[in-house]
């Protein structure tokens, strides 16, 4: 900012968010727009926003509370015809035919929650209006830490520069609807806090077989999984691990589902064996006395007590009882993750506290156990230990469609071969979930999935993103 004259960023930036807010007027053969106006920079977007859009011809109103507003913004938008509506009176009457609600109350330096008046405009908001945040909706944690059902939830954000945590996390973006960038010419450095990665990552990071590849070279992944009582979980395990491209896998289960494993994957190998990572724990019943159950669980514990890369999901998390100091990726759901902390911390962790705070959550297993934490959800937590300096990743890629059973499965078979070719188990973490949820898109665009279906659709969608 010292390098720009004053009001040249926020200028930048206002101009950005008006071509967006103009597009998406258009698009709807709207010509109403009413901004709410808070304190300080974000509030000057809004209103040099509306100023630009009243010189496109568009009805500009804007809603002010009582609190110092950006004076320059005000007098743009002012001179520009923007008509301002002060405290008192009924202000929130002006909403009621809006076509675009231009929500400027709260920046990144706010905290969570509303000021009153802003919360009255924010009920009135109608239904049919398309709401857009400036920088991020207004009211919801800019920490992207804590959830809130009150606040702005928007149809699109429009940020600048660069994503921040609250457009990534969990607990918020389901706030932020779509997310625009505007690049007003930052130069960012320094380590990120949040990590997501995008379509044209995959190719840096999947492992493709060279000329000389082997099976061997490849990655040669176990499965522990299923039992007498869970006989699915492990044929979707195997085969989303083969669709992935894995060298090969060894199946170390029960007599039933062995069956169904050696018919469904005819490529998998049953048995104990050389392997360079495993699975642990899809569909597996650490309590079952049926025949075999003992023996694949010494196999687990086997595995576990290994310095082996090890992905330990579902019934197998019931098996870690502290740090493990070989690479770990744990695959839980909130509910798995409250169990798992219940019964490390000695305490009584729900799944309602991990959904209001699943970061938080998350650090406190990876830092318990040391591994990272790959909290399943809407949007995917990939959570290293503190200690190890690495950023989080978030990953939301999948249709709403995913969530169904056996869909875990899927996801722990793709991450498993990611282990087993070597990566990291955030890398491993990551990538698995960006791939398992375009592969239920591209399973059935638009529609109902199985979990099976995105097991056989990951070899072409790993294709695709690979062309890219």
């Amino acid at each position: 900012m010292a390098t720009l004259e004053d009001g040249e960023l926020m200028g930048r930036a206002a101009l950005g968010l008006a071509e967006v807010c103009l597009a998406r007027v258009r698009e709807r053969d709207g010509r109403r727009v009413v901004g709410l106006v808070g304190p300080g920079n974000n509030g000057g977007d809004a209103f040099w926003a509306l100023a630009h859009l009243a010189g496109e011809g568009l009805e500009c109103a804007a809603l002010v509370g009582d609190w110092p507003v950006h004076e320059a913004g005000r007098a743009a938008a002012v001179q520009a015809g923007v008509r301002v509506l002060e405290p008192g009176g009924d202000q929130v009457a002006v909403l009621d035919d809006a076509d675009l609600v231009l929500d400027g109350v709260l920046g990144i330096g706010g905290r969570p929650g509303l000021p009153d008046a802003a919360g009255a405009w924010v009920e009135a908001v109608p239904d049919t209006a398309y709401v857009v945040a400036v920088d991020l909706p207004s009211g919801h944690d800019p920490a992207g830490r804590s959830a809130s059902d009150t606040g702005v939830f928007a149809d699109e954000t429009v940020t600048f520069g660069v994503a921040k945590p609250v457009h990534l996390l969990p607990a918020t973006e389901p706030a932020v609807g779509a997310l625009t960038l505007v690049d007003i010419g930052l130069s960012l450095e320094g380590a990120a806090d949040v990590e997501r990665l995008d379509f044209d990552d995959v190719r840096d990071l999947w492992p493709v077989p060279g000329a000389s590849a082997d099976k061997y070279s490849r990655g040669v992944l176990g499965v522990v999984a299923g039992g007498e009582n869970y006989t699915g979980a492990p044929v979707l395990c195997c085969t989303a691990a083969v669709e992935a491209g894995v060298g090969m896998v060894r199946y170390v289960g029960t007599p039933t589902p062995s069956a169904q494993v050696r018919a469904a994957v005819p490529e998998a190998v049953l048995g104990e064996g050389m392997v360079q990572a495993w699975v642990v724990g899809p569909g597996l019943d650490t309590a079952s006395r049926a025949q075999g159950s003992k023996a694949q669980l010494d196999t687990a514990r086997a595995a576990l007590a290994s310095d082996l890369p090890v992905l330990v999901d579902a019934g197998g998390l019931d098996l870690i009882t502290g740090r493990r100091d070989a690479p770990t990726l744990l695959t839980p759901h909130a509910g798995e993750l409250a169990r798992l902390l219940s019964r490390l911390e000695d305490g009584d962790v729900t799944r309602e506290q991990v959904s209001a705070d699943p970061l938080g959550h998350a650090r406190r297993a990876a830092d318990t156990t040391g591994a990272t934490v790959l909290l399943k959800g809407a949007t995917t937590l990939v959570v290293p230990p503190s200690d190890s300096g690495m950023p989080v990743r978030s990953q939301r890629d999948a249709p709403p469609w995913l969530a169904t059973a056996g869909a875990g499965d899927v996801l722990a078979g793709i991450a498993g071969t990611l282990l087993a070719s070597g990566l990291e188990p955030v890398d491993a973490g990551s990538l698995a979930a960006l791939v398992h949820g375009v592969a239920a898109d591209r399973a059935n665009p638009g529609g109902p999935v199985r979990a099976l279906a995105v097991a056989h659709a990951v070899p072409g969608t790993v294709a695709a993103l690979l062309r890219r």
